[in-house]
């Protein structure tokens, strides 16, 4: 029970920073717009000769009570959290002074019916709020930050070679590993197994273990970070991953989901471009449903905060202020990038500044994209408009307006009548993905019905 227990005090501990740093944060936001509104209120006097002098002092005796009022807040929010804190620090001594007690582990297993269960709710809660503020959450080295890691059953999968030796008997020389998407875990991947196949056991990761002899890994990452952090993650990862890997690793498949799609290149680019010998093994890699040119809904509400922002209201500038929190990892979806220097140096929040760059394919390895329209024609005006829900074909496909900033995946299917998260498990998809490493001939871009 110790390491339960102790898993769930490293919740509570970063759930209780994220709160009170929610509480300093938002004393912060409207201590600002306290001050703009009371500076907008004592303006007109201030034009008056006979008012001006009062109406400084007036404002001076104000901005002095507001100051005490918030330094209280705080003041009191520190002192509640120093005290948590201690209280916290005495149970895990005291978990530390008691241990050998058996007791259930918290993990969510791969399978379509773990959904609803209480292990769910705490790994797509802690999804959810890494792919919203990750960045945040990693900045402040919160416990809740997800980190990268492997994941089997649910648990952390040490990449160390007597571990991998026992967790994975029988494990072939081939390996696919699966990066999922924005504020998800590697449990997106069962999504409507029994549905789609009788099974809840099933997805992609079994099925070319079944038919195709790959071993099957998953990922777990903090997808609020940029795409870049975690591409050269992912890079160092599978790095000590074929290092390790027992009996080693002849061909390593990548499949990524949306966002997971852009991780997947970025860790082949900076693999690549390290000479990491997990890149001479990699040779296929998978975008389904990937923003390769970008995300519309991103895009919007880049465009909104930015009208918002414009505003010199409190009403206006307290929500962009909220919109512009959103993490790095969601803003670098705004235009699909995978590299630093897409994002290095620039303004976040600039109003549709696209800065993307064409970066190369590691030579030998084929790339490949899935899309979707959740139309039954491809072409009805509202799938050409919605695509997936969340992403357009000509996004996914990389099929930008200019030749020159095309991106050349080898070949892809653009599926009809799915939406986004049809992509992750839906038998048509996986029947793509197997043609394409049997090397089977793949058809050239076009609509499956």
């Amino acid at each position: 029970m110790e390491g339960y227990v102790l898993g769930r005090m490293k919740r509570w501990q970063g759930s209780k920073d994220l709160v009170f740093e929610v509480i300093e944060e938002t004393t912060h936001l409207v201590e600002r717009t306290h001050a703009s509104v009371a500076q907008k209120s004592a303006r007109p006097f201030a034009d008056v000769e006979q008012l001006a002098v009062l109406a400084q002092a007036v404002l001076a005796v104000h901005d002095t009570i507001a100051a005490g009022v918030y330094k209280s807040i705080r003041g009191v929010s520190r002192s509640v959290e120093t005290l948590l804190d201690a209280g916290t620090e005495l149970v895990v001594g005291e978990i530390h002074r008691t241990p050998g007690r058996a007791g259930p582990d918290l993990a969510t297993p791969l399978r379509s019916d773990a959904q609803g269960s209480r292990s769910w709710w705490f790994d797509h809660a802690e999804g959810v709020l890494n792919g919203l503020y990750g960045d945040h959450l990693r900045e402040r080295q919160n416990d809740l930050d997800l980190g990268m890691s492997l994941r089997r059953h649910g648990r952390i999968l040490p990449v160390e070679r007597a571990e991998l030796e026992r967790s994975l008997p029988g494990a072939s020389g081939k390996l696919c590993v699966f990066v999922h998407g924005l504020s998800s875990t590697e449990w997106s991947w069962s999504i409507s197994a029994g549905r789609f196949y009788g099974d809840p056991a099933v997805n992609f990761g079994s099925l070319l273990q079944a038919d195709l002899g790959f071993t099957p890994l998953y990922v777990r990452y903090n997808s609020g970070q940029h795409i870049s952090a975690n591409g050269r993650l992912l890079s160092t990862l599978l790095a000590q991953l074929v290092a390790e890997y027992p009996g080693g690793v002849e061909e390593l498949v990548l499949v990524g989901h949306s966002m997971g799609g852009l991780v997947a290149r970025s860790a082949a680019h900076y693999g690549n471009t390290t000479g990491e010998v997990w890149v001479q093994r990699l040779r296929h890699l998978f975008c389904l449903g990937s923003p390769n040119l970008g995300a519309p809904l991103e895009q919007g509400v880049n465009l909104v905060s930015n009208l918002l922002g414009a505003v010199d209201t409190a009403g206006t500038q307290v929500p962009a202020q909220v919109l512009n929190a959103r993490s790095a990892g969601i803003k670098d979806l705004r235009f699909g990038y995978t590299v630093d220097e897409e994002w290095y140096g620039k303004d976040p929040d600039a109003l549709l500044e696209d800065h993307r760059q064409n970066v190369p394919f590691v030579d030998g390895v084929g790339y490949y994209f899935v899309a979707a329209t959740i139309t039954r024609d491809s072409m009805h005006p509202l799938g050409l408009l919605l695509g997936d829900l969340l992403v357009r074909p000509p996004s996914a496909a990389g099929h930008a307006p200019e030749p020159a900033r095309r991106i050349p995946f080898r070949a892809g299917r653009v599926f009809s009548g799915l939406n986004h998260f049809h992509l992750t498990n839906h038998p048509q998809v996986y029947e793509a993905i197997r043609q394409c490493i049997e090397a089977a001939p793949l058809p050239s871009p076009e609509t499956e019905e």
